[in-house]
This record gives C-alpha cells, structure tokens and sequence, in this order.
C-alpha cells in the first residue's frame, strides 16, 4: 500500500520557527492532510518530543521522534527514532555537544518546550542552531548504532547541506537521502531520495511530503522500503 510521510518539520523549540507552531498543531495539521508517518526534527534537540508522542497518538499518525542535527561541517543531518527514549537521549548528547553559546531571542528567535495544549514549559537558554562538535561522518555513524534512521537533509540546497559544504556525498551507510528539488545532479549512490516539507509555520505542513510503498504502516516496515528506491513517489502542494 502507499503511505503518505513527512519525514522533516521543526516546532516551536527551533528558533527559526513560528512561536505557535506546537507539535500538537504540527500533528493536527499533518492528519488532516492524510499524512500516516510524521516526523519532528527540532535543530539539536529533543525536548518537544514527548508533546509530539502524545499528539500523534491522538490522531492514529506513526510518530517518528528526530533531530536535524548541525554537524561541525555545518552539513544538516535528519537522525529519527522509532522509540522516543532513544530519541531523548541522543538529544541530551547533542545538546551536550553544542557550544556554550547563548540564545538571543531578539535576534535567532525563541526556543520553547511546550506541552501538548501548547502551554510554555521553558525556553532553552543555548542556542540550538549551532553547530555540533561532531563531524559529519560521526553523527551518521552514531546515529546508526543507536539503529537511528539517517538522512542527509535537503542536499540539493545552497548552505547546510552535505553537497554544499562538503562537495560530494561520501559513500556512508544512510537510510535514504532528502531532497528539495528532483531530480538530483549529483552521485546519490542509488539511496531513496525523500522529500519532506521542513516545516517551521502552520502553513508549510504538507509542502513536500511523499508517497512509499509498504507492507503495513511500522518502522521496520519503513527501514525495508527505504532500501528500495523505486518505491517512493512525490506530491507536492
């Protein structure tokens, strides 16, 4: 059967995103559009997750809980967990890894944790669009023996990302590539190529999501179709 994903969307935690942009209105917004497995990928950080987990369970999406992790490269990596404790911990460690450098909400904008009615838990005082400390080749390796789904994001795009900024996409063992625009000019060694929305407002759930070919609607299910690229199809709004 198709299954309609959206691999790629920030919430309130991102600096860059809309202060109202909770995950309970990411995952609303995301059932409405008829989109079965969701992700959210706040810059370094997990807090917002266990708001997510809640809201999707409420409206029947498969929860996907990453990070869009910045690596020392400035290269964006899509790191997602099937298990929101695994999630949870390896966004304390990224975190962890980020430098001592405070947010300035006046200029990158706020960071909060929210619950799932959208009510203000804190705001995270380090600034999370930093980069990490980890190389590129690092995050993909440690993403990977935590059995993290990894994703080079947008690679097609002019800054952070692996094309970018390293120049090539080294031959790593990633689950599936993102890109904005298809096709690709580039070596992608015969990955799935993905297309997510990277939403940061209401108004862009949904832009960029994508169609794959799958036994049933389950994580392990998603891991075996992503080893097949001609599975995925695209949609665009």
């Amino acid at each position: 059967m198709q299954v309609k994903l959206d691999l790629h969307n920030h919430s309130c935690l991102s600096p860059c995103a809309n202060d109202d942009f909770t995950p309970a209105l990411l995952a609303v917004e995301a059932m409405e559009q008829g989109i079965q497995i969701l992700a959210l990928t706040d810059h370094n950080s997990a807090r917002n997750l266990p708001a997510f987990s809640e809201a999707c369970q409420l409206c029947e999406i498969l929860p996907l809980f990453g990070l869009e992790v910045s690596t020392v490269e400035d290269v964006h990596v899509l790191t997602l967990f099937s298990r929101i404790e695994d999630a949870l911990e390896f966004g304390s460690f990224i975190e962890f890894l980020l430098p001592a450098q405070k947010n300035r909400p006046d200029i990158f904008g706020n960071q909060l944790v929210v619950d799932i009615e959208g009510k203000v838990l804190e705001a995270v005082d380090k600034l999370l669009v930093s980069s990490t400390s980890l190389a590129f080749s690092d995050v993909v390796e440690e993403a990977l023996s935590r059995d993290a789904l990894v994703i080079p994001a947008h690679i097609d795009r002019y800054a952070n990302s692996v094309l970018a900024n390293l120049g090539f996409l080294p031959d790593l063992r990633y689950s599936a590539l993102e890109a904005i625009h298809l096709p690709v000019h580039a070596d992608t060694h015969n990955l799935a190529i993905l297309t997510g929305s990277d939403a940061h407002c209401l108004e862009q759930v949904g832009r960029r999501s994508c169609f794959l070919e799958m036994e049933e609607i389950s994580y392990e299910a998603l891991k075996r179709s992503l080893a097949l690229p001609s599975s995925v199809t695209y949609h665009r709004i």
